[in-house]
């Protein structure tokens, strides 16, 4: 076993969506940075998880989320040679597009940005414990024959499942039964329009009733017909039901889950006439995860005021996704009013209690129906670099993240480019 001991000023534990831009924006501002990530490669849900197409940067017909995340996202369409789709949607109630991007070329394009702006990077390792030893947090840290001790003076709980909040034993909170999670794959070999509709749909009711498929195998937008998900080419159109990634069985479980899924449902498309030849064009390395913890912080976004469109006076960036609360039995959806435009309270990103920790991006703390609006990428990437900014001023002002300035916290986001609300 390596042994390494190692001293930086910000630790960022987790690469994912909101991580990535947490870790490029300390970079960025000079100092010292050190991101921890378990897997191999910077990204998260966008890259790994395969929900390549983040939504919503655009909002009635206005950019609303900018700064590093938008920049990842435009350069990676043109290192693609693909120009930026439409800013409005077609139907009038979502208020802007989702941006499929490269998966890889965005997970390369990530990794230059963070070692161009200096950040210290280790792949495949995972915090174990965490330790407040004078003015500083000792983090330990695990991967394949690799033990590491990092001293930091702020951490940025970026894991997805709010893990080093849950190690200090500050306050989190779960539903009872989270929402499903999906493995992002695309089906080829078939034409969709070759298919008899009605004939399909009878096959597809008779293997729900003699086990081939099983309930959430189909779970898009209208999961009682099989034909939209045969038009989808199968994407993002399953639910793996009780999906959890806050532990490695867990995940193990939920990734198995969603593999055997894909299996069933190629297996009977093979069998409908037109579908002999289909194959599977794409799959993501994992099944992608909706919801686990969330903080319980000095503030909590509510639905309310998400649909409402609140302005909080410590608001750090905008939201702009309709409520998308995923269920076995299907769904809930609220739409914004036009015009309406959330906003992301700061303190929703400080566990309530703590000093010299953060957490961005699906943790943050909110009830569940705000959460699934704000849990979307752009909205992510907004709440890192919020994050990132914060915990560079504490290191300026020798304070705690907590305590800096908002009207201060602002100013250095818009200097990197975000979009922030109020003066």
């Amino acid at each position: 076993m390596n042994t390494y001991n190692e001293q930086t000023d910000i630790l960022i534990v987790g690469g994912g969506t909101a991580g990535t831009v947490a870790a490029i924006q300390a970079g960025r501002a000079g100092v010292a940075t050190t991101l921890v990530e378990m897997g191999s490669q910077l990204g998260g849900t966008t890259t790994s998880g395969g929900v390549n197409f983040p939504g919503y940067f655009h909002a009635w017909g206005k950019l609303q989320v900018a700064g590093i995340g938008w920049e990842l996202v435009k350069e990676t369409r043109e290192l693609s040679h693909e120009p930026l789709p439409p800013v409005e949607n077609a139907e009038p109630r979502r208020p802007g597009n989702y941006i499929p991007v490269h998966a890889g070329i965005y997970a390369a394009l990530a990794e230059e940005k963070a070692v161009q702006a200096g950040v210290s990077i280790h792949y495949h390792e995972i915090v174990t414990g965490i330790e407040r030893v004078g003015e500083r947090w000792l983090v330990h840290c695990v991967g394949k024959n690799t033990q590491r001790n990092i001293q930091a003076q702020e951490v940025i709980d970026c894991t997805g499942d709010a893990d080093v909040v849950g190690m200090l034993g500050l306050a989190r909170e779960k539903a009872e039964k989270c929402q499903p999670g999906t493995l992002e794959f695309i089906l080829g070999g078939y034409d969709p329009n070759r298919f008899d509709p009605d004939q399909v749909q009878a096959a597809y009711e008779k293997a729900l009733q003699d086990g081939r498929l099983r309930p959430g195998d189909c779970a898009g937008m209208d999961s009682k017909s099989f034909m939209h998900f045969l038009h989808a080419h199968g994407r993002n159109q399953q639910h793996i039901l009780g999906a959890d990634s806050s532990t490695s069985a867990s995940q193990s479980a939920a990734n198995i889950a969603g593999r055997q899924s894909l299996l069933r449902l190629l297996r009977f498309i093979q069998t409908l006439p037109g579908g002999e030849r289909v194959t599977i064009e794409r799959m993501s390395a994992l099944t992608a995860i909706r919801e686990t913890y969330r903080i319980v912080g000095e503030s909590r976004a509510t639905c309310e005021a998400y649909l409402a469109g609140y302005q909080y006076p410590d608001a750090i960036g905008y939201s702009a996704f309709f409520v998308d609360l995923h269920t076995e039995e299907g769904g809930k959806k609220e739409f914004l009013q036009p015009g309406t435009l959330p906003t992301i309270p700061f303190g929703a990103l400080i566990p309530k209690g703590s000093r010299h920790i953060l957490v961005a991006g699906r943790t943050l703390s909110s009830d569940r129906l705000a959460n699934a609006g704000m849990r979307l990428q752009p909205f992510c990437m907004a709440m890192g670099q919020a994050a990132g900014a914060a915990a560079v001023l504490a290191i300026q002002h020798g304070i705690a993240s907590r305590d800096v300035d908002i009207r201060e916290l602002k100013q250095l986001l818009r200097k990197h480019g975000a979009i922030v609300p109020g003066a």
